[in-house]
């Protein structure tokens, strides 16, 4: 039996989701521009995402969006300045009943160390944006 966030295919993986008071529509808005493209990306982004675009932000993580699908979700290649390997990352916007679900996926982490730092980073990636929602 595999440790819990292990999988045979995608290495050690990490899921962390949340559901906010606010339109899919607005929270795709706020997350894909500044500032809130700032809070989960990095700064030095330009927000004109489309299949194979090359990114690298302002402090070192670099990638390439993988796919796209406007107003739903983005899955790309990540890499902050300092790992050996990239990751792979899906942030989704969800409806939901009370609202819109955000939803932060990473697959093919090192070990559950950084399985563990990366729950907790998209964690307090998620009160920030929650923040960022209610004007804050």
């Amino acid at each position: 039996m595999s440790p819990v966030g292990k999988t045979k295919d995608q290495g050690w993986e990490i899921g962390v989701r949340r559901t906010f008071s606010i339109s899919p529509a607005r929270a795709w808005l706020l997350l894909m521009t500044q500032p809130g493209l700032s809070l989960w990306l990095g700064q030095g982004i330009e927000p004109a995402f489309k299949k194979g675009l090359v990114y690298e932000t302002t402090d070192g993580t670099t990638g390439d969006v993988r796919s796209y699908g406007e107003g739903s979700f983005i899955r790309l290649r990540w890499q902050p300045r300092g790992w050996d390997t990239a990751s792979t990352l899906q942030v989704r916007v969800l409806p939901a009943k009370t609202g819109t679900t955000i939803s932060f996926h990473q697959e093919r982490l090192q070990d559950g160390d950084q399985r563990e730092a990366m729950r907790q980073h998209w964690s307090t990636v998620l009160d920030q944006v929650g923040e960022l929602f209610s004007g804050g």
